[in-house]
């Protein structure tokens, strides 16, 4: 038995091994020859820049591709999946970034979803379906309602049910693709504790993020993979962050990588904070509580809290997509009461959402039309679209955002998470928008890309917009904002300049204290 860092690894024996593994699609080469080794029992991380390989390798292990050169090995047997289902018979069990589950259904029914417990007649026996999951949810202390419509869960919470149903069969190989891009730190505790209790029974986890941080906190060992090879394979505890960002960007950008974001170093804010450019007075509707607030232009503003705090609504409620019941919120001194999301557009506020998948792109569609869609009747004439000016503008867009792709022709549904978030950006850049609203704007994309776009929100910020952003990443908070209020059961509780805070440590803290006091003791 091999001991690293807080988990035991139960064999040296390889649960998988992966050597050589080569993928093409036509002319690109996804994957050249990398090889990855998982132990029973291991944590692994995966990491790399979006395009790197790690998604295209996923697909495989999961049956979903096949891989054209190299060998595939779980317990020393050669295997190679033709289908997703051939992989889940060997054990194999994934939980991707877009979720599969069914929103009408409750939280036991998705869990159990095709193995439900019924009678000889082929009745569902209900009862013993939520028991099932209530059991299950208790023994790996997840805080999940089984009773709940998935629907009706926040993200997070629906994220972590996809986490729970990939637990529930009989896995040997978990491999878990950015699972905390919209956890709390409380919920990652959680979910950490359950994919301890899963290693420790002897299965092996491969865990892909962005988040550094993290490596750290949850897994053994680490494997890079930069280009579609292999960059490096690390013990976790023998290795340190600029190593990591070394092997994920290449040895020439690592000292750019790792200064601010990358580090976990504060990074000044580049704004200059000058009248108030948006107020919020006494604003209550279904979901927030008289919520006052105030928006300086050239401020990045954070607002801090759990999930299903309210922040998300705030921005919603600003934007014009959640009505006012009482109070008022205005705009260099317009009112905003009444406001719809094409008013909103008109008066110069952007939203980036939080799922830029199902509210910020169609995926269906071009770079260039998802950039100039917010924007139509400025490239319209007689109710025609100018197709040269439409194209001129999304290449500049490009350029000025360095996306990566083929051109403004390329479907945005074949970009990385990084380049379609850019995209999002994008719609917005031009005019600059007064109000710049942000809900997670650097979930499931990769440390490059994310070092880009907090060039992008300090730009904004530079250029006079003002900037509320929502994090749950409090480090990305203290990294951009100035200042950052803590928004507890849909009110802002207190406002904090980011000088008088010491630490991601010191804003968690203010968090949890500022909670009601049951919910606290709890």
């Amino acid at each position: 038995m091999i001991e690293q860092g807080s988990i035991a690894l139960m064999s040296e024996t390889p649960l998988l091994r992966v050597e050589g593994v080569s993928k093409r699609f036509g002319g690109v080469n996804a994957l050249r020859g990398v090889s990855l080794e998982i132990l029973s029992g291991e944590v692994h991380a995966l990491l790399g820049e979006n395009g790197a390989g790690k998604s295209t390798l996923i697909k495989i292990l999961s049956g979903v591709h096949v891989h054209d050169g190299g060998s595939i090995e779980i317990d020393g047997k050669p295997v190679s999946f033709a289908s997703p289902a051939q992989s889940r018979d060997a054990g194999v069990a994934v939980v991707y970034q877009d979720l599969s589950l069914v929103e009408s259904l409750s939280v036991a029914d998705n869990l159990l979803l095709g193995r439900e417990p019924r009678t000889r007649l082929g009745f569902l026996k209900k009862r013993q379906l939520v028991a099932q999951a209530e059991a299950f949810l208790k023994s790996q202390n997840i805080p999940l309602d089984a009773r709940a419509m998935v629907g009706s869960l926040p993200f997070a919470y629906r994220q972590m049910t996809e986490i729970a149903k990939a637990l529930m069969g009989d896995v040997r190989l978990l491999i878990l693709d950015e699972p905390t891009s919209a956890l709390t730190d409380d919920e990652e505790k959680i979910l950490f504790e359950a994919i301890r209790a899963v290693a420790a029974r002897g299965v092996g986890v491969i865990y892909v993020t962005h988040r550094l941080n993290e490596v750290f906190r949850i897994s053994n060992r680490v494997t890079v993979f930069r280009d579609g090879q292999n960059a490096g394979t690390f013990v976790t505890d023998q290795t340190n962050m600029r190593q990591l960002v070394g092997a994920i960007v290449g040895p020439d950008h690592a000292v750019l990588k790792t200064d601010g974001a990358a580090s976990g170093q504060s990074v000044p804010s580049t704004g200059s904070p000058a009248k108030p450019v948006l107020e919020l007075a006494d604003v209550s509707n279904d979901r927030l509580d008289r919520v006052n607030l105030e928006l300086r232009g050239g401020e990045i503003h954070g607002l801090a809290g759990l999930i299903g705090s309210g922040r998300t609504e705030i921005l919603q409620t600003i934007f014009g997509l959640r009505p006012f019941q009482s109070g008022d919120a205005s705009l260099e001194g317009v009112s905003l009461k009444g406001t719809d999301p094409a008013a909103a557009i008109r008066q110069g506020i952007a939203l980036v959402p939080e799922d830029r998948h199902v509210q910020g792109l169609v995926l269906e569609h071009s770079i260039e039309r998802n950039l100039t869609l917010p924007r139509l009747p400025t490239f319209s004439r007689l109710g025609w679209l100018q197709r040269h000016a439409a194209s001129e503008h999304a290449d500049a867009a490009m350029r000025r955002l360095a996306v990566k792709a083929p051109g403004a022709s390329t479907l945005v549904k074949n970009l990385s998470g990084g380049n379609q978030q850019k995209v999002v950006f994008g719609k917005w850049n031009e005019p600059r928008p007064r109000v710049l609203l942000l809900d997670e704007p650097t979930v499931g994309v990769d440390v490059g890309a994310r070092e880009e776009i907090y060039g992008v929100i300090r730009a904004a910020a530079t250029a006079g917009s003002g900037v509320l952003l929502v994090s749950s990443d409090l480090s990305e908070l203290l990294q951009l904002c100035d200042r950052i209020s803590i928004v507890v059961d849909g009110r802002i509780i207190r406002t904090i300049a980011r000088l008088d805070l010491g630490s991601a440590e010191d804003l968690h803290h203010l968090i949890q204290i500022s909670q009601p006091s049951e919910e606290h003791a709890a």
